[in-house]
Formats: C-alpha cells, sequence, structure tokens
C-alpha cells in the first residue's frame, strides 16, 4: 500500500494564501511555501504542476474570500444592498489589504469574468431598485465603483484608516451627488 500524502494540496494552498495575505503575492516562491510547510518542494509539486497552476487556485480562493465578503455585508442587513456591495469592496480592502491589493490593484491574466458578472448584477440592482436606465445604471455604477475603489484603494495602501461612519457617510453623499446630476440629465 502506498504511503499517506502527508502534505495535502489543501494544506499547501492554505499555506500559499497565508503568505499572500501577510506579504503579498511577490514573496510567494516555491521555497518560501516549502518552508511555510515545513517540507522541501516535493510534495508541492507533486500537487502543483508550478507556480501558475498554484496562482490560478490562489486567485479562486482570493475571489471567494472576496464574494463571501460582499455577501456578508449585503446579509448584514445594515445597508440597502447596493450600498452593502459597495461598503463590503471597501471592507475587503481594509482587512485583507494584500489579497484586494492583488486582486483588484494588479494587472494578472487569471480569467475577470466574475468581475463582469459582479457588474451586471449591480447595474440590475440599480435598475431595479432606483428605476434607472440601462445606460443610467451603467454610468451611476461606473461613477460609484471609482469612488468606492479610491477609498478602497487608500484602506488596502494604508493610506488613510478613517472610522467606518465616516466611510458609509461618504459613501451616500457620493451616491446622492452622482444620482442628483444623473436624475437632472433625464429632465
Amino acid at each position: 500500500m502506498p504511503a499517506k500524502k502527508q502534505i495535502t494540496k489543501d494544506k499547501i494552498l492554505a499555506a500559499a494564501l497565508q503568505i499572500v495575505r501577510e506579504r503579498g503575492m511577490d514573496s510567494l516562491n516555491m521555497r518560501t511555501l516549502a518552508k511555510a510547510c515545513n517540507c522541501s518542494t516535493q510534495p508541492i509539486y507533486l500537487s502543483y504542476k508550478g507556480m501558475d497552476d498554484l496562482k490560478t487556485d490562489i486567485n479562486g480562493e482570493i475571489t471567494h474570500l472576496f464574494e463571501q465578503c460582499i455577501e456578508r455585508e449585503m446579509a448584514s442587513g445594515k445597508y440597502v444592498p447596493y450600498k452593502a456591495v459597495g461598503m463590503g469592496y471597501i471592507k475587503f480592502a481594509k482587512e485583507e489589504k494584500e489579497l484586494f491589493k492583488y486582486l483588484m490593484m494588479t494587472n494578472h491574466q487569471e480569467d475577470k469574468t466574475w468581475m463582469m458578472l459582479s457588474y451586471d448584477v449591480s447595474t440590475n440592482i440599480i435598475k431595479k431598485d432606483y428605476g434607472l436606465i440601462q445606460s443610467n445604471a451603467e454610468k451611476l455604477h461606473t461613477e460609484l465603483w471609482i469612488f468606492v475603489h479610491g477609498i478602497a484603494s487608500m484602506f488596502a495602501t494604508d493610506y488613510i484608516n478613517w472610522d467606518w461612519e465616516t466611510v458609509s457617510s461618504l459613501v451616500t453623499e457620493a451616491y446622492l451627488g452622482f444620482m442628483s446630476r444623473i436624475k437632472g440629465e433625464d429632465k
């Protein structure tokens, strides 16, 4: 009977994610990962063909964590659904700085279909909840996304550390301003 695999793919992925979470994607290599797993690189190569294969799984995990953060914010009921998406986006940047930087502030080649789906979901929420036509829903979402991404990026890079009420108030004020302008254009 063959020996049982001591270092599983799940353990490797968890260790890799922790390295990225603490020090960023640039600090991840097979040697640092082997050290974190307390093994040689051989068990890692038994589970992954190479770094690109591993990064594909890491990207999936980070995307999943990001989506969970958004879902938790929406389920909390603290905000209307569309605002909850933005607040979850900012919260992820604040709590998972390195993961946010990798996912939202780098140009990596992984499939970003989920971002387009998120865009579609957000514009559909706006159309349904606020009665805007498609083009205005897209305009509002784009403008608010730029605003929210700016705040999130500042949290991720430790440029700011505002209290949560300030963030919430700024997001609301930006929404009201953009919405007022867009509705004024409809007249």
